[in-house]
């Protein structure tokens, strides 16, 4: 018998001055078995980062070939490909070839080691982005992971904000690779 996923609430408020996006997004997170607590706050994160009212989880882990969060637009067509990880080069150039946008968050301590394979590669692909997430800040990230979660995002001038009850974290992003 397969092991079901776990649900996980997130409210979120997302406070984008960059963008001038001001929401609260009441959020259901399925974590995969085989996924972390780590990989589902960057989830959550990416979210954060790219929020809009057609922004949606996809299945991830779930499912070969899919986003781990999408954006769509009216028509169906893919705008916005989301990947969280370290994914395969192929799989990056296939998201590239279906969506206007691709950005991957890449986390973990294979993360340099990964950019430095895939730099080239991904050079060659003007629509992808690259973001490079520091481990230490993912990993305290998924000690905040609970089953029910409130957290505020604010986001100025490229620098992350992310606070619950208890404490606040800053984050700050390196983008490896900017979409043309």
């Amino acid at each position: 018998m397969a092991l079901k996923a776990t649900i996980f609430k997130a409210e979120l408020t997302v406070s984008d001055l960059d963008r001038g996006r001001f929401e609260t997004h009441a959020l259901t997170l399925a974590r995969h078995p085989s996924e972390t607590d780590e990989r589902m706050m960057v989830r959550l994160l990416a979210f954060a980062l790219n929020a809009d009212e057609r922004l949606a989880f996809g299945r991830g882990l779930s499912s070969e070939g899919e986003a781990d969060l999408v954006l769509t637009d009216l028509t169906g067509a893919i705008d916005l490909w989301i990947d969280v990880g370290l994914p395969d080069e192929r799989e990056i150039r296939k998201a590239a070839g279906r969506a206007s946008r691709v950005v991957v968050y890449i986390y973990g301590t294979g993360a340099d080691l990964w950019w430095k394979k895939n730099a080239a590669a991904m050079e060659r692909i003007p629509n992808v982005c690259v973001v490079d997430l520091p481990v230490e800040t993912t990993r305290a990230m998924a000690a905040r992971a609970a089953r029910i979660m409130k957290f505020q995002c604010t986001i100025q001038e490229g620098h992350v904000w992310f606070a619950d009850a208890e404490s606040s974290l800053a984050i700050e992003p390196v983008v490896r690779k900017a979409a043309a």
